[in-house]
């Protein structure tokens, strides 16, 4: 993971100071996971979760929020100030910093979205199936979120087919019981596989 680290820190800029690293995949692939330990590995770098951007009313369109209250700031050089989203009170919270690190982590359904995509350094894709990423999602939410599942496959479907990401990954990020396999993306230029190890607890999805 460290590897991996030092390559993203040595990349140029590409949002204002700030190298922006997207991290795109199915719901329930483990990008919440993955993000957390890359971000440890950048010695806690700030990561915004695209759910707290994300409402039940918009599920994929928030691209305006996140440009002017995320992107527009940053590229800028100041940090930014965004308003969580409360999935259970189904309201804003208040606003949240976001500072212009050298790297800032960008997880979630949609990081490597059209719009977004200028303002990477780097776009990486969990590379799991749908249908075993969904699966795990819903073992993780449990019955009480079963409806609300219903209508987020059909919104992450239509989604990827008018707006894919995996076909811009600089690289993908393959699961493995002890760590993570990174491969070149369909738009990475690498030429060669990365092992990376996070120890010996068991491998956590989110």
């Amino acid at each position: 993971m460290h590897a991996l680290a030092e390559s993203l820190r040595g990349l140029p800029p590409s949002c204002g100071p700030v190298r922006l690293i997207g991290i795109d995949g199915h719901a329930g692939s483990g990008k919440t996971t993955f993000a957390g330990r890359l971000a440890a590995a950048l010695d806690d770098a700030p990561v915004l979760h695209l759910d707290d951007i994300a409402t039940h009313e918009e599920l994929f369109g928030w691209t305006g929020r996140l440009l002017s209250q995320v992107i527009e700031p940053l590229d800028r050089g100041e940090t930014a100030h965004y308003l969580p989203y409360d999935w259970r009170a189904r309201n804003f919270g208040a606003p949240r910093p976001l500072p212009p690190a050298p790297v800032v982590l960008v997880e979630g359904v949609g990081a490597g979205r059209r719009a977004l995509r200028p303002y990477l350094a780097r776009l990486l894709w969990l590379e799991v199936s749908n249908e075993e990423a969904w699966t795990r999602g819903r073992s993780r939410d449990g019955e009480e979120q079963r409806e609300f599942w219903a209508g987020w496959v059909a919104a992450e479907r239509l989604h990827f087919t008018e707006d894919p990401s995996r076909p811009h990954a600089d690289l993908l990020v393959q699961q493995r019981p002890e760590g993570y396999m990174l491969l070149p993306g369909p738009a990475g230029t690498a030429e060669s596989t990365l092992f990376l190890t996070h120890g010996n607890g068991p491998s956590a999805v989110c």
